[in-house]
C-alpha cells in the first residue's frame, strides 16, 4: 500500500482538516480516528452502494456522513459528533 496523502486519500484530507481544528487524529488500517477531550469517533471511506458505488465517509456506527470529496460537510458533523461526546 503506497503513502497516503490528503492529495490522494479522502480519509488523510479529512485528518488534515481536523487536526487543523485542533483534534488529534490518527489514521489506522480500521479508519481516520479523531480524538477530543477524551472522546473519540472513527470514519471510514468506502463506496456507497445507494449512491452509484461513489466514495462516501461513514461514522463509527456506519452511519453515512458526506461524499468523499464534501470535506468540509465531514469535518462538521465528526466535529458536533465529538463535542457530543463521541464514542468512549
Amino acid at each position: 500500500m503506497g503513502e497516503r496523502t490528503a492529495e490522494t486519500d479522502p480519509l488523510a484530507a479529512l485528518g488534515a482538516h481536523l487536526g487543523a481544528h485542533g483534534f488529534a487524529v490518527e489514521l489506522t488500517v480500521r479508519g481516520l480516528v479523531v480524538r477530543n477531550a477524551g472522546a473519540d469517533y472513527t470514519v471510514t471511506c468506502n463506496p456507497r452502494a445507494e449512491d452509484g458505488g461513489r466514495l462516501w465517509f461513514f461514522g463509527s456506527g456506519g452511519e453515512p456522513i458526506a461524499e468523499s470529496d464534501h470535506i468540509t460537510d465531514a469535518r462538521i458533523f465528526v466535529m458536533v459528533r465529538l463535542a457530543g461526546g463521541g464514542e468512549r
